[in-house]
């Protein structure tokens, strides 16, 4: 592989329902990695069909998954991509582009959210959604935390101009695909935070606090992202923003493992 060659990873667990729609947008990408965790359908065929080195596992943190895809890649250049996740041709000329000429570690790549076919531009954050991010990075530059759900992320070396065109993100379905998964976010963050206290031997988060953090992310959600300009699905996202971390607390405390 040449100096500007590209791997693209994903991370997959039973998609076979979307899978191949994202693999069909990503013919610019000198390999494929796939790991497949657990995965039980049809996604392993599909992953074959379209060529991709393929990693088999069974992984229980995601910053497992990720490091192992990245570890199997061939680099230099990563595009991290998810199933749910689809690549514009306006995108693809732009990585290639990048890649051709930066002399940087990483670049930002900014993200679309839709539900459904309903385009969401504004209000998303507070752990649920998913705003620009580090998709495009040098290999050995961006390193995954051990936190079961939105691991924290350490970036080493220099980043670079933020691209222009949007990768395409489908986060939900429907409403009820969105409560979903913050049902199974919450369960996630309730397990890391049984892990935190067990570690730290107490329990550093209150009840109080956790009913001051509906408010203080909804009102970050709605009023400072701009949340008001979507109407009613600004104000749904926020709402659920403001819910993740009492439902985690929750879960942790009252709930058994």
């Amino acid at each position: 592989m040449g100096t500007s060659s590209i791997s693209v990873v994903l991370c997959v667990r039973n998609e076979e329902r979307q899978l191949a729609q994202c693999l069909s947008t990503i013919g610019f990408a000198d390999e494929i990695v796939i790991v497949l965790d657990r995965s039980t359908d049809g996604s392993k065929a599909i992953a074959e069909r379209y060529g991709a080195r393929i990693v088999e596992g069974a992984f229980e943190r995601e910053g497992e998954r990720r490091h192992a895809g990245i570890e199997a890649a061939q680099g230099p250049w990563i595009f991290e991509i998810d199933a749910d996740e689809r690549v514009t041709g306006e995108l693809s000329a732009e990585i290639l582009r990048t890649v051709a000429k930066s002399k940087a570690d990483r670049h930002l790549i900014p993200v679309d959210n839709y539900v459904g076919s309903h385009l969401i531009r504004y209000g998303w954050g507070g752990a649920f959604g998913k705003g620009a991010y580090a998709g495009l990075f040098q290999k050995g530059t961006k390193h995954w935390g051990s936190q079961r759900v939105h691991p924290k992320l350490r970036l080493i070396g220099n980043a670079g101009a933020r691209l222009k065109s949007p990768l395409k993100h489908y986060v939900d379905s429907n409403i009820g695909d969105m409560v979903a998964r913050l049902n199974r976010y919450t369960e996630l963050r309730a397990q890391d935070l049984r892990d935190h206290w067990r570690e730290t031997g107490k329990v550093d988060e209150t009840l109080g606090h956790n009913i001051a953090r509906i408010f203080g992310r909804f009102y970050k959600c709605y009023w400072r992202r701009k949340g008001y300009r979507e109407g009613k699905w600004g104000f749904l996202i926020a709402l659920m923003a403001g819910l993740y971390p009492i439902l985690s607390y929750l879960k942790a405390v009252l709930e058994d493992e």
